[in-house]
């Protein structure tokens, strides 16, 4: 906002940047002849957070001043090294941190603080940079702002280390709580023996946030915050707000996860908190403040913090030290030549969970997606999964996409241990993993693809089959492959397929298998031979998940403790004691009657088989060429045989060589096509937009009037406009999807079938399914929120959450869902349940 001015103050630090430049002088003096040590000091902590916000603000900065040559402060003193500026790009180079090599205090012993120059005591904003090194405790330095009687400027409180225990904490709290946003980066609340999950999922993170906050004692006075600001790297951040009741907003980067540019780019920065604070004050300035829209500038501003903070990062010192311009002002100007924009960040609400662990899991993708899962399989095959999940957070290994959270934080977990075991020069003892799944699911490419992503030119992959081996010799020769290539610096990536086979008896490769795990020794008559750094996966043949492997699914109690006698003896525990981590693979078949998700993982499956057999039809947008109903029936048949080795079968049966479109004509026979699917369901799927499309105009007059019956309308069908009439065509043309929703398939029948009457949860389901169509629906066509329902201004007190319509509302809602039984048996569609 032209005019206003900024104070900031805090805690003072001189940074010493020290690097290593060329010999000045080959012919000079002897120590020019040398490599020198070079450094330069910079004002941190308030200096450099004062330089940020005037950066991106553009507006004048009342802050402390150094006096010219007096550096007699804590000084911070970092070594500087020359790193990639990009990812994938070794071309380009620039100055990050090396290693911090830690603090010095000033001569005096005390610590030295500044007074802001010109300070302003009707200042309208006030950033407080809080290090713990005085600031907070000494009242003589404090803003005046923040002491003038009758006025309360917004405050940035930032801390380093969550303490609500300073003079400055209790003065805040007492006069300027309501307008005060407290900003602390997670390392730091981590830091304090919180338990908050890294690298896993964003939901994990989120939750285990939440759960803490509520729960840990540490946390409790952060609680009262009004506005907590708490970034997670350079990825995500989190918004809590209390205003007489919490909730919490995640921002996040969806095709990211924390810390993964720090881990993907080499060297550190400082200062990273500092410039996100920065542009979190611009959008505040940006606007003339209206305090009750506080929430809504912190909202923009954490967006472009995320963005100024990954540009610094990246940007670094620069790549001349020599002629150092550092801070620089181009970290806050977007433009969409930039990586990231701030349309890439995300937000979503975060349950409020009252138990650290939820029997049914949040996905941000139920919460971010206003279409069904189903239309989001089909933009996925049709368009591929970058523009399909745009908004939704989906990890990539390698050629591996994933987007089911269970996986997700499995395939993350393993890239974590394989890393630090990678990165441990002092560890020669195998890394054990274990991996289950259904034949077909494609356990062993997980795996690979896992550890390709992070070290592709050292890892060698070998495979082996326990079930095809005929005695211990053979296994011996599988390490002595291992050992050659571990020899040769390289690090085997040992996959032993089926290892829970049988030899011997049940389970009986396991004995052999235990001391390599322990001790990387494998014994070869009466010598023992070292392995050397591998990794071992072993791939079940006979479970498809760990619980399964480990009995926990047995309900018999009997049973249970036979097989728990049988396991302990077969070596299993002790198996089980040296192994890291494992991962179900999930598969494109559906593992439960709640997993919706199958849809998802199925439409990623077959698009990548499309893209990497059939590439021809992939046209040059990325579209790919796909009848319609040769989609719905890959999709939504009810299971493959064998699983993702069916689908790719029925691919290689398709007659695609020649073809610029799938086409039905182009699918496998009948007789072919049973060797894979149920060919009736598959059918049935395929047919069935030929079906519905029939009967659509008459579904859609019957929802149309037994809605004005429910509201009491008298219109007649032929009366209304034609955008009136397209929207109940919409409508009836997405019943399959909403259907499906609740687990239901539409079948067309010869005779009118008798409506089934849906439950209390499938009318809720069906209800906020609807609501959320026809929101999207006026939002797309430009209608917003207003308290009377106006159609020439296009409002209406409805454009709002399910949950915040008027009771009256949401029973006209269900009235009508629960008559869509009704309407697809007066056009004989049957509904089938998907549970059976």
């Amino acid at each position: 906002m032209k005019g206003m001015k900024i104070v900031v103050t805090g805690d003072v630090c001189i940074n010493t940047l020290q690097w290593i430049g060329p010999p000045p002088n080959h012919q000079g003096l002897d120590w020019q002849k040398h490599y020198n040590v070079k450094n330069v000091s910079k004002g941190g902590e308030a200096l450099l957070l004062s330089d940020l916000i005037r950066l991106s603000t553009g507006l004048e900065v009342l802050s402390p001043k150094l006096e010219n040559g007096d550096l007699d402060f804590i000084q911070s003193t970092v070594e500087l090294e020359l790193f990639s500026k990009y990812v994938n790009n070794s071309s380009e180079k620039v100055y990050r941190v090396n290693r911090f090599s830690g603090f010095t205090g000033p001569s005096c012993g005390l610590t030295r603080l500044l007074p802001v120059l010109e300070d302003d005591p009707f200042a309208k904003l006030v950033i407080i940079d809080d290090e713990g090194n005085g600031f907070s405790n000494n009242k003589k330095y404090w803003p005046k702002s923040l002491e003038q009687e009758n006025h309360f400027p917004i405050v940035f409180y930032k801390m380093n280390k969550p303490a609500g225990t300073s003079e400055m904490w209790y003065h805040l709290e007492r006069k300027h709580w309501e307008n005060t946003v407290v900003i602390i980066n997670s390392e730091d609340i981590r830091s304090q023996g919180v338990n908050i999950s890294k690298s896993l999922s964003w939901e994990r993170t989120a939750e285990d946030f939440v759960w803490q906050l509520n729960n840990n004692p540490s946390l409790i006075f952060l609680t009262k915050c009004r506005h907590l600001v708490v970034p997670f790297g350079l990825e995500g951040c989190i918004y809590y707000q209390n205003n007489g009741s919490s909730q919490s907003q995640l921002y996040f980067l969806p095709y990211e996860i924390e810390d993964n540019l720090g881990k993907s780019l080499q060297g550190k920065m400082y200062g990273l908190t500092s410039c996100f604070v920065a542009a979190l004050a611009r959008s505040v300035a940006a606007e003339p403040i209206i305090l009750n829209k506080l929430d809504q500038y912190i909202g923009e501003g954490i967006k472009e913090g995320i963005v100024a903070a990954r540009n610094y990062f990246i940007e670094g010192f620069g790549n001349r030290l020599d002629e150092l311009h550092f801070p620089i002002s181009s970290i806050f100007h977007e433009n969409n030549k930039k990586f990231i924009i701030k349309e890439h960040v995300q937000e979503v609400k975060i349950p409020n969970l009252t138990q650290k662990r939820s029997q049914d899991l949040w996905y941000i993708l139920n919460d971010k997606s206003s279409t069904s899962l189903a239309e989001i399989a089909y933009d996925i095959v049709k368009n591929g999964e970058d523009q399909a999940l745009r908004y939704i957070p989906f990890a990539r290994f390698g050629s591996l996409k994933v987007i089911d959270r269970i996986e997700i934080e499995s395939y993350r977990s393993i890239k974590n241990l394989m890393r630090e075991y990678i990165d441990n020069k002092n560890t020669v003892r195998p890394l054990s993993i274990a991996v289950f799944g259904t034949p077909g699911s494609g356990k062993s490419y997980g795996i690979t693809e896992v550890a390709a992503s992070i070290a592709p030119d050292k890892i060698i992959k070998l495979t082996f089959n326990l079930s095809q081996f005929t005695s211990t010799d053979d296994l011996i020769r599988a390490f002595h492959r291992a050992r050659d290539y571990s020899l040769l610096g390289k690090l085997p990536l040992m996959i032993f397929d089926e290892f829970d086979s049988e030899f011997k008896g049940k389970l009986g490769w396991l004995k052999y298998l235990l001391a390599p795990m322990q001790d990387g020794l494998f014994r070869e008559g009466d010598s023992e031979h070292p392995i050397g750094k591998a990794i071992f996966v072993f791939a079940g043949g006979t479970s498809s998940t760990f619980n399964e492997f480990c009995g926990e699914t047995i309900d018999n109690p009997d049973e249970q403790v036979r097989f728990t006698k049988s396991f302990r003896n077969s070596k299993g525990l002790d198996f089980i004691s040296r192994l890291r981590g494992y991962v179900n693979i999930l598969g494109p078949n559906p593992v439960s009657e709640q997993d919706e998700l199958y849809v998802i993982r199925r439409a990623m499956v077959l698009r990548s088989l499309i893209k990497i057999k059939t590439s021809h039809l992939i046209d040059k947008k990325g579209v790919a060429q796909i009848d319609n109903g040769v989609l719905r029936a890959m999709l939504k048949v009810p299971r493959f045989k064998h699983e993702t080795r069916s689908m790719e079968a029925i691919l290689d049966m398709s007659m695609l060589n020649e073809a610029k479109k799938w086409e039905q004509s182009y699918l496998p026979s009948k007789e072919q096509l049973k060797l894979h699917v149920d060919e009736e369901q598959f059918m049935r799927c395929l047919m069935h937009d030929a079906f519905f499309s029939e009967k659509t105009e008459t579904l859609a007059c019957f929802l149309f009037n037994k809605y004005n019956e429910i509201s009491e309308n008298v219109m007649s069908w032929q009366a209304i406009s034609e955008a009136h009439r397209n929207f109940y065509f919409d409508l009836a043309r997405n019943l399959p999807d909403s259907m499906f929703s609740i687990n239901y398939d539409i079948a067309s029948v010869n005779e009118r079938p008798v409506p089934i009457i849906f439950d209390k949860v499938e009318v809720e389901t069906l209800a906020k399914y609807e609501h959320g169509r026809w929101l999207l629906h006026k939002k797309n066509r430009g209608w917003e929120y207003g308290e009377i329902l106006d159609e020439n201004k296009k409002t209406s007190p409805f454009i709002t959450s399910y949950n915040l319509l008027p009771v009256n509302k949401r029973k006209q809602i269900i009235q009508f869902v629960s008559s869509w039984s009704e309407a697809l048996a007066f056009v004989n569609f049957k509904l089938e349940s998907r549970r059976k």
